[in-house]
């Protein structure tokens, strides 16, 4: 009998894949990781909150909703989704500007950004985009976290010290607070120190624990017992009871402008970070991740928390790596999670009245300190210095012009910089590799022989329009320095190259034409199926020796030198 073919929806609903294989043995596991979950999560979105310049629930509510969002149609098993630390200084760096000084029209922009962060994955999805993102590399990203983590951390500062602070970017902010140092509230600075250091030890002695929930609790005892906010400490405030209503956008993507830019740069950052963290897990887990569903993922997940008045989420590497090591096995984790966050905000809310915002600081700039990793580039510098470049390049934009100018200006220099590359590939002129039928790069191997009255060329790289010019002046430079009277063969070898366009051909001919002008024979070897099609369809087999998959760079020099 015919097996039927299950509908083509459930491909893209996860939850049938994972529901299937779940095994009752795991459901302690993914209760545990749910409450853990959720007990990092309320002080982390209470920060993140506060830095977005929202309101203290609008961060839980994006834990909840986006957390249950992505359960659905997310293909990671351990990703957990909530505000992160670069998302939410995006927006307030931004949308400040755009609601003009109206608290009630920030709150609705900010909404309004994850709601078109949901369309733009919606799109994505539907093109197919998810290798776009790809082209940023890794070097950009790692400047890229650099100076995210350092303005971020800057953004921090005033609370920690209880000072105005102020600054459009990290140096201008660095300046202010500089100059504000003789206004520093003491007691808010030392109470900031000490809830770093008990989070710092905290984490070290206590990992995949809810550290920052035991802090936050020490420290409303502490302001309550000790009447803190009446000396001046500044606390939260009262969190609204209740859970988030359900409403619609009350504004429209035309009424906001530059909400496109902001939502792209959302959308940038968080498929990024989520498919960054999501791929570690699965491999550590062995399965598989489908890079494409998880815009659905995060798309449904902001749909989400805008429709609950909260503001864009993403997947992070730091909430992840919680939910992974309290043992989530599978999406249920998230689930438990939003569920006990939503116990939190009916039952709970009025315990986090007296939350000093000095502790709120001291949790993101923790959170915030693995982002800077400099010896990743000291490293670079030591090994390559494009990657350096390209990684400081990231670092300056985001420091200089923010973080929505500078993952936008990052992800330009990522693309022109791989263009940089694609324009200039090296090209090895080969030698033979003494007592032997080999041939190898002269500049890497100066021990090899040189070939009598010939040289030989691999580009080590496709021949294509970027980089067809610069092949061509290598080869001409080289047949310049030896001498063109001694030469009677040149030989390109294309094993190297493993795709090749009509600028390339074209250029292999015009390279053809001018050597035959000195009486010089040109001959291509290891040429790919596919390559030999297009030359042939171009018409310049023929006057490149035919072609022939069966000749060898050996065969055409004659085995000279032997």
């Amino acid at each position: 009998m015919k097996q039927q073919r299950a509908p083509i929806w459930f491909r893209h609903f996860p939850p049938v894949r994972w529901l299937a294989d779940y095994r009752f043995e795991w459901l302690p596991s993914d209760v545990i990781a749910g409450a853990t979950l959720a007990a990092y999560a309320i002080p982390v979105s209470l920060a993140y909150a506060a830095l977005a310049g929202l309101p203290p629930q609008a961060g839980i509510y994006g834990y909840l909703l986006g957390g249950l969002g992505y359960a659905f149609l997310g293909s990671s098993r351990q990703l957990a989704i909530g505000p992160t630390s670069a998302i939410s200084l995006m927006i307030a760096g931004t949308v400040a500007a755009m609601a003009d000084g109206d608290p009630l029209r920030y709150g609705q922009i900010a909404s309004l950004a994850a709601c078109m962060v949901a369309l733009l994955c919606f799109l994505a999805w539907l093109l197919r985009l998810s290798m776009l993102v790809r082209l940023i590399s890794d070097s950009i990203l790692v400047g890229f976290k650099a100076g995210a983590g350092l303005t971020i951390a800057m953004t921090q500062v005033p609370s920690l010290l209880a000072v105005p602070g102020g600054g459009h970017n990290f140096f201008d902010r660095t300046i202010l607070v500089a100059g504000q140092l003789g206004q520093i509230n003491y007691i808010v600075f030392g109470l900031g120190l000490v809830a770093i250091l008990l989070l710092v030890s905290g984490e070290r002695l206590f990992p995949a624990r809810p550290v920052a929930l035991a802090v936050v609790a020490l420290s409303i005892a502490a302001a309550s017992a000790f009447g803190l906010p009446r000396l001046g400490v500044p606390v939260t405030g009262e969190v609204p009871a209740g859970l988030p209503s359900i409403a619609l956008p009350e504004l429209r993507a035309r009424d906001v402008e530059g909400i496109v830019p902001l939502a792209a740069g959302c959308l940038l950052l968080a498929y990024i970070e989520s498919v960054s963290a999501a791929r570690t897990f699965a491999a550590k887990h062995g399965y598989g991740l489908d890079s494409r569903q998880e815009f659905l993922g995060i798309g449904v997940a902001n749909l989400a928390a805008r429709l609950g008045q909260g503001y864009a989420v993403a997947g992070g590497l730091a909430q992840s790596a919680v939910n992974d090591k309290a043992g989530a096995r599978t999406a249920l984790a998230l689930i438990v999670a939003s569920c006990a966050l939503a116990l939190c905000l009916l039952f709970l809310t009025g315990l986090l009245a007296n939350l000093p915002k000095a502790v709120l600081a001291a949790i993101v700039l923790t959170a915030v300190y693995g982002l800077i990793d400099f010896p990743a580039m000291l490293r670079m510098w030591r090994i390559s210095r494009m990657d350096f470049y390209a990684a400081a390049i990231a670092l300056a934009a985001v420091l200089v012009l923010g973080i929505l100018q500078g993952i936008l200006l990052a992800a330009l220099a990522s693309v022109l910089m791989l263009l940089a590359r694609a324009s200039t590939p090296h090209v090895a002129f080969l030698g033979r590799i003494p007592g032997t039928n080999s041939y190898s790069d002269l500049a890497r191997h100066p021990e090899n022989e040189p070939l009598p009255h010939a040289i030989a060329f691999r580009p080590e790289a496709s021949l294509l329009y970027v980089n067809a010019d610069a092949v061509l002046q290598s080869v001409s430079n080289r047949l310049g320095a030896e001498g063109a009277h001694d030469i009677r063969l040149i030989v390109c070898d294309l094993s190297a190259s493993p795709h090749i366009d009509l600028a390339g051909a074209r250029m292999l001919h015009q390279l053809q034409l001018d050597l035959a002008a000195r009486g010089i024979i040109l001959r291509v070897v290891g040429a790919r199926g596919r390559v030999r099609d297009l030359l042939r369809a171009e018409g310049v087999g023929e006057k490149l020796g035919r072609l022939d998959r069966r000749v060898t760079l050996d065969d055409l020099l004659g085995g000279a030198g032997r």
